[in-house]
């Protein structure tokens, strides 16, 4: 029986699985929506009440003699929330600049009294991933881990998606265990964000219902219809009402955010 994720790292979650859309496929190099030190930062909210931020940020370093991007994405509680329970969650992955396919993911997890720590390598010669938790496992091509995500499909934006319905299916691997997910297509849409209106991409991700989600409808993502290809809201439905997740800040896109006037 799989265990239960926390609202907050669903959250974070749920921002890795839009980028999802066209696994296997690979833009140019020189064609990369983003570059270093963007820097995204999203605010959870459960109708009024501010309850989490979660803060992505990519450098370009040097990792055992490979140009890679170390990305990171910070997840904790805010206002109310944090004075029930305390959040600090830290995701963390090193991947290559040319092909954007990991070398390391680590886990950092600080919620109320628990604590978590893992890192997990990354061998796609072997096509195994080691984890320093549950040791080897084997796992199709080309998978990455879900921050590494964020970027590696922003590149491929729109090479399998056509027409309204068009789906994808895909692994990707996340706290020790492969999910297999599925983003479709619904549509281009006008939003209203606290940073103004956007002509976005609505996405649904499809899942099996009862892993992370009760049924297939219940998060629909929207996503800038420009070349950074940015999350822009993310609305997740629950019985008791739905939980909006919405960018708030940025700096370091590689082009401007249109916006419309």
């Amino acid at each position: 029986m799989m265990k239960r994720i926390p609202l907050h790292t669903l959250i974070l979650f749920v921002l890795f699985l839009w980028v999802n859309l066209c696994y296997g496929q690979q833009a140019p190099a020189n064609n990369k929506p983003f570059t270093s030190e963007e820097k995204l930062v999203y605010v959870a909210r459960f109708g009024f009440i501010h309850a989490g931020e979660a803060t992505f940020s990519l450098m370009k370093k040097s990792f055992e003699g490979e140009k890679v991007f170390h990305a990171k994405a910070l997840a904790n509680t805010i206002g109310l929330a944090d004075r029930i329970y305390k959040v600090r969650d830290i995701y963390e992955s090193y991947f290559d600049v040319e092909s954007g396919l990991t070398y390391l993911a680590i886990r950092n997890i600080s919620e109320g009294n628990y604590r978590y720590y893992n890192e997990v390598r990354y061998n796609h010669q072997r096509n195994v991933v080691i984890s320093q938790k549950s040791g080897e496992h084997e796992v199709p091509d080309n998978i990455l881990d879900m921050l590494a995500t964020f970027y590696y499909f922003r590149e491929a934006m729109l090479n399998d998606i056509k027409v309204i319905g068009d789906d994808i299916m895909f692994d990707t691997y996340f706290a020790d265990e492969i999910f297999p997910l599925k983003m479709r297509y619904a549509g281009d849409e006008i939003i209203k964000t606290k940073l103004g209106k956007f002509k976005a991409m609505k996405f649904s991700p499809v899942v099996e219902p009862g892993r992370i989600f009760d049924s297939e409808d219940d998060v629909t993502i929207w996503i800038s219809k420009d070349k950074n290809f940015v999350p822009l809201q993310i609305r997740i439905d629950l019985i008791i009402g739905s939980i909006k997740c919405d960018l708030t800040e940025y700096a370091g896109l590689k082009y401007p955010l249109n916006q419309i006037q």
